[in-house]
């Protein structure tokens, strides 16, 4: 590890205070490394936020929230966004395994974490605070087995990030056998080194990069759907559909909508 990770304790010093939320609404920063000793799950309430585990960066759009269990080091980008987090004692949490990940957030879960900010770690608990978060930690075990690989894979291997630079530079358009010439590396000994160094395949990263653009496109533009489905690297709107809703659960005229009513991930495509 190359970098200092700090723990960044969020509780008051001695509190007993076992779940909380933080406020995080209009924040414009980039987090040091730091690691906490309470479970996070952070949710933005409009457009998206980042965060980056030592080997991956995860994007995590408003209809969807990430679990940071205790212990683990990260850091957050968030680019004055309305979120929030909810912040739980290990004890609360029985975990399934695996670390860092990106869920998908149904409603109830939406509407618990923005009610959740009226209890803030720093306050005193009272009855009705802590039987909130004690339910809220009961669905946090269904909740977190929920995955969605809006995940992008790091790596040291500087022919791998050579590539994976190619990649996002020509995304739109690119193929295996562009990006082998550009790196001089032969397609099987590109596809075999990356799978190694990465853990996917470039075709995956690819299909990960393009989900990732186009939730930005989603969230951040009016563009409609067909445009930035040739923006994305997709020949017809109803391709890239396909692909959306298999990656992310919705369609993409869902997601979009939901950001005025809010829905839940299996929502039927509009």
């Amino acid at each position: 590890m190359s970098h200092t990770v700090d723990f960044s304790p969020m509780r008051p010093a001695g509190s007993a205070v076992t779940a909380g939320s933080y406020n995080s609404e209009n924040l414009d920063i980039e987090t040091p490394w730091h690691y906490h000793d309470l479970h996070q799950v952070i949710y933005a309430f409009e457009h998206s936020v980042e965060v980056e585990s030592e080997d991956a960066r995860y994007k995590v759009p408003y209809q969807f929230a990430a679990w940071i269990p205790a212990g683990t080091p990260h850091r957050t980008a968030i680019q004055r966004v309305r979120s929030g987090s909810v912040f739980l004692s290990p004890g609360l949490v029985e975990l399934p395994g695996g670390g860092l990940r990106v869920i998908a957030a149904n409603s109830l879960m939406r509407e618990m974490i923005m009610y959740a900010m009226r209890w803030p770690l720093s306050g005193e608990p009272d009855a009705t605070s802590e039987a909130f978060y004690l339910s809220f930690a009961l669905l946090c075990r269904e909740w977190i087995r929920d995955e969605v690989q809006l995940v992008l894979p790091a790596t040291d291997n500087r022919r791998i990030n050579a590539a994976l630079q190619y990649t996002r530079a020509h995304l739109p358009t690119v193929t295996l056998d562009e990006v082998s010439q550009a790196v001089a590396m032969s397609p099987r000994s590109l596809r075999r080194n990356f799978q190694k160094a990465m853990g996917i395949s470039w075709e995956d990263y690819r299909l990960r990069l393009r989900m990732y653009a186009a939730v930005g496109e989603l969230d951040n533009t009016s563009k409609p759907v067909w445009e930035i489905a040739e923006y994305v690297g997709y020949g017809s709107q109803q391709a890239f559909s396909r692909a959306f809703r298999a990656f992310m659960g919705v369609s993409p005229q869902a997601y979009r909508k939901g950001k005025a009513g809010g829905i839940s991930r299996g929502t039927a495509a509009q």
